[in-house]
């Protein structure tokens, strides 16, 4: 593949990323690429436009993670967030063979923990979607706010539409169904909200299994899953699992191991334990294992959100800030925990409490588990926080994909019998 083809906008530290991961110095990267370590400098600074075809090049050499088996199946990553998808299905056994994700800050969380192919952006755009090749399992976090509790007041507090009237979002749900019609995956899993099955009375949900069953010809299994029996956290998730005609019965949800609850962890097992035996992480901990300053709440704060919280109790609602410990779980991390940290907040021995690190948000979302290299996060807290929050709990995923994986093993190729779309 030569490397001299076209020119691109692309960042230059993600440039860098990609180097430093093959273990490449600007120098080697110049010889193989053919170019002067000069300009693969000024690349990496950002001062001049980077060859889109030098990224390609290294994405080519770089070994996916589990290449040295053979996949037992192959599954697109669609509204990928940072790939809690993939990571679960990964450990399933199965390749990931298309990835995209229009968040920019997303992509390159992403690539820098996986980088073995383009993460495409738009998936609404005719150019995208016909770059997905064939597979086994369409995957797909589709974004919810059209459906939350959150987005629905909100919207319905300006006066705007919500769900499949939803002028933006609402409609994402029939880009899936357009690609599921199109290449008739053995499978198909979708993750959303809980509210989503309760949203408009039920009727939005209606819409998306009528859709699935009778246009689409697919046997169609669901269920509300609570991420609490792997990871200290409340997160309940509706995960909908669709089969294809010719692989038997629904996906059965009895076949998915979840632990016995007097097994679910307790907020210790992700906390960092700030007395020395944790290596340091700089930009988290200091020399000696505790967490950052930066971390902890300030007065002005704290003070309101204490003030915020007794008016709420007061007007008999329950709206306030949610204190843990380490025996205790936590509520929903939420992408808007960057903003003032209050449904997860750390009790401290002396002082204000503090936020979750970044790192300890990782732990809490089942990116990072023991045995396991740490997932990199290369973006800015803020950021961080939105990624975490608004992923999918990665054990939770796993189990899934463990019980759906014997099917897809024994049915017939991914392209079989279409069933065309009913008018």
């Amino acid at each position: 593949m030569s490397p001299r083809k076209r020119t691109e906008n692309i960042s230059g530290s993600e440039l860098r990323q990609l180097r430093q991961s093959l273990g490449l110095t600007q120098k080697k990267l110049a010889e193989i690429a053919d170019y002067s370590v000069q300009e693969i400098g000024r690349w990496e600074r950002g001062e001049i436009r980077i060859r889109e075809s030098v990224r390609q090049y290294l994405l080519t050499l770089r070994v996916p993670r589990g290449s040295h088996q053979r996949a037992n199946f192959t599954f697109i990553d669609l509204f990928a967030g940072i790939g809690g998808f993939r990571k679960g299905f990964e450990a399933a056994g199965g390749r990931c063979v298309f990835t995209s994700e229009w968040n920019t800050f997303s992509q390159t969380t992403y690539t820098a923990n996986f980088g073995d192919h383009q993460v495409f952006g738009d998936i609404t755009l005719d150019a995208n979607k016909q770059q997905i090749p064939d597979h086994d399992v369409l995957l797909a976090g589709f974004p919810c706010q059209p459906f939350s509790i959150a987005g629905v007041s909100k919207k319905n507090s300006l006066g705007r539409k919500h769900g499949f009237e939803c002028e933006t979002q609402g409609t994402l749900f029939f880009d899936i169904e357009e690609i599921i019609a199109e290449r008739r995956p053995k499978a198909f899993v979708l993750e959303n909200v809980k509210n989503l099955a309760s949203h408009d009375g039920g009727r939005t949900f209606d819409v998306i299994k009528r859709t699935l069953t009778d246009k689409l010809g697919y046997r169609l299994s669901w269920k509300i899953l609570d991420a609490r029996a792997f990871v200290p956290q409340h997160r309940e998730r509706v995960f909908i699992v669709g089969t294809r005609g010719d692989l038997g019965e629904p996906f059965d949800w009895s076949e998915v191991e979840l632990p016995p609850p007097e097994r679910a962890p307790k907020l210790s097992s992700i906390l960092h334990p700030e007395n020395g035996t944790e290596d340091p992480e700089p930009r988290f901990l200091d020399a000696s294992g505790e967490v950052l300053s930066k971390y902890v709440l300030t007065d002005n704060l704290w003070t309101y959100l204490k003030g915020y919280a007794a008016k709420h109790q007061a007007a008999g609602n329950g709206f306030g800030f949610g204190l843990v410990g380490p025996d205790d779980i936590s509520r929903t991390l939420s992408a808007r925990y960057y903003k003032d940290g209050s449904e997860i907040l750390v009790r401290r021995a002396k002082g204000n409490p503090r936020r979750l690190t970044p790192r300890e948000c990782a732990r809490l979302m089942g990116f990072d588990r023991p045995g396991q290299p740490p997932f990199k996060i290369v973006v800015s807290d803020t950021q961080a926080y939105k990624q975490f929050g608004n992923s999918v709990s990665v054990p939770v995923v796993e189990v899934i994909a463990n019980a759906l994986v014997p099917r897809l093993t024994a049915a017939a190729p991914s392209r079989g019998l279409r069933i065309e779309s009913m008018a």
